[in-house]
């Protein structure tokens, strides 16, 4: 049987794989039953739910014939590298490394950090926008976390706060 839709195939395999991952970590936890569920029961219902449309979109890219194939193009390293370097970087301006001694630079570092860290990851930068991005999320993300939610984490360096 020929790939009618690469882009499609192999999309669908990859949700068939992480939904059916999810679904067998989920094996590790209470399942309960649908009146009383357990830890693991969400996690294998989603899990089986993706595998599911994962192959169903798999199944569809084998069948429907698309113009041109819908050839995969070349993998997008630099967008990948920024995005996660992002994430990493947030992590760390939130906790810290107390392994070498690096103190938590707070929640309103870290989401600079990260703003500008994953902006990178586009093909144009704009310095203003991410500003601005960067600013409107850091305020959004203390009323939210800190003021309504209440949550415990440091908002700005453990050097400014002591």
């Amino acid at each position: 049987m020929k790939i009618q839709s690469e882009k499609d195939f192999y999309s669908g395999v990859l949700f068939a794989c992480v939904g059916s991952a999810f679904a067998w970590g989920s094996g590790t936890y209470s399942l309960g039953s649908s009146a009383r569920m357990g830890a693991g029961y969400f996690p294998l219902i989603l899990g089986v739910l993706l595998a599911v449309l994962g192959l169903a979109i798999a199944a569809k890219a084998l069948v429907v014939p698309v113009a041109g194939g819908d050839k995969l193009g070349k993998f997008a390293w630099q967008p990948l590298i920024f995005i996660i370097s992002a994430n990493v970087v947030f992590g760390v301006c939130i906790g810290g490394v107390p392994a070498i001694g690096l103190q938590p630079l707070g929640l309103v570092v870290g989401i600079y950090l990260l703003t500008f860290v994953a902006a990178k990851a586009g093909s144009e930068f704009r310095f203003k926008e991410v500003l601005t991005a960067a600013t409107i999320l850091s305020v959004m993300s203390y009323f939210a976390f800190i003021v309504l939610l209440k949550l415990q984490f440091p908002v700005w360096p453990v050097a400014i706060t002591g």
